[in-house]
């Protein structure tokens, strides 16, 4: 499993822009694979910065770089 800061760094050489972990995090949810609870989240069932629908292809085309899902 890659840490965030290696799937932030992927996206920035091949996509040119930075992702917020907040949004790695809901794309993990929202892919079925493992999340912890940060300590700054303020409710377990809603998310402050869900993910952006433009980001979304390319957090997913990172997990599947790093063979997560």
């Amino acid at each position: 499993m890659a840490t965030y800061k290696e799937i932030q760094d992927f996206i920035q050489k091949k996509y040119g822009y930075c992702v917020k972990t907040c949004w790695i995090a809901h794309m993990k949810e929202v892919c079925g694979l493992p999340v912890k609870m940060a300590n700054n989240r303020y409710s377990p069932d809603s998310r402050t910065h869900p993910c952006p629908v433009e980001k979304q292809a390319a957090i997913r085309k990172a997990f599947e770089y790093f063979h997560m899902i």
